[in-house]
Order: C-alpha cells, then structure tokens, then sequence
C-alpha cells in the first residue's frame, strides 16, 4: 500500500539471525536504533536517495527503536509511524522527537494502548492516537490491518510525500 502511494519502502531486520534466537536481543532498544540510524545514513550517502524524505514504520518493539533513532539530534526523520508499537521503550527520549508522529493501535490492546496513551502526552512533536476499533495487537482480524496500512499511507502522504512537493528554500 505503502509502495501504490509512491513511496519507497526499505525493509530491514535489524537482528542477524543469530541475534534474534536470544529473546532479549527484541528489547535493546538502543542497539536496534542505532541499527536504523546506520541504514539511514547510508540512505543519505546514496547519490539516489539523499534527497529524499525519511520516514520510520515500526511495530512492537521497533517502533520504540524508531523513536529512539528519530529523537538523535542529528536525525534527518520526516515522519514517524507506530502500529501496536511500544513507544514506551524509547523512555525519556520521546520528548526529543521532532518528527511527525502517528501511534496506531488496536482497541482490543488494552496494555499497549495505555503505554501508547503516556507515550503520547510525553512527546512534544505533532503527534495522534488512532484506534483501530476491533484490532487486537497483531491486527489479525479481518479489515484491521488495512485499516492501519491507510492510516499509515495517509500519515506518510502528508509528511514525506507533501514535504518533496514544497519549494525549496
């Protein structure tokens, strides 16, 4: 969906194989989002993408590496999208993100929703809440994750795609 909108899309594991049969691997976050800030860099060193705009889609754990990655002062983030993600990992940092940020999360998520709730009113950056109504957290029952790919397709259309139409100054 991402891709029909005109979007590149980059998909990356940010855990080698080995990385990931150890469980806590998920949850180092800072390992994660350093990971992520590396692919964006070489993105920047590319004379076919440095121009372009960055945008984060993470889910569970990575959307807190996403946020993590976006909240360094040297990040280059355009926007940000959360599904059922746990924004509440990036911790103290969530208050120095600056992109553009979407939380999306299903209403059957009791416990991820309410970390998403705090997560929300600590971040000073433009940011919503969308509740995708009978979404449980992996969005498996039927329309729910459509239902998050267009609200993710809609946040990114206005923060990337309206960003590279802007003059430039």
């Amino acid at each position: 969906m991402l891709q029909q909108a005109g979007l590149g899309t980059l998909l990356l594991d940010l855990l080698t194989p080995a990385e990931e049969r150890h469980r806590a691997n998920v949850f180092d976050i800072e390992l994660l989002a350093r990971r992520l800030s590396s692919a964006t860099d070489w993105l920047a060193s590319r004379q076919d993408t440095a121009s372009c705009t960055i945008g984060y889609f993470g889910a569970s754990t990575g959307a807190g590496a996403a946020l993590w990655a976006a909240s360094e002062p040297t990040a280059r983030i355009d926007a940000v999208v959360s599904r059922g993600g746990r924004p509440d990992l990036a911790g103290p940092r969530l208050s120095a993100v600056r992109a553009p940020t979407l939380l999306i999360v299903g209403s059957y998520d009791y416990e991820v929703l309410e970390l998403n709730r705090k997560a929300k009113s600590m971040m000073r950056c433009p940011n919503q809440l969308a509740v995708v109504q009978g979404a449980t957290h992996l969005f498996e029952e039927p329309g729910t994750l459509a239902a998050a790919a267009i609200l993710a397709r809609d946040w990114f259309i206005d923060y990337l795609l309206q960003a590279d139409t802007e003059p430039q100054r």
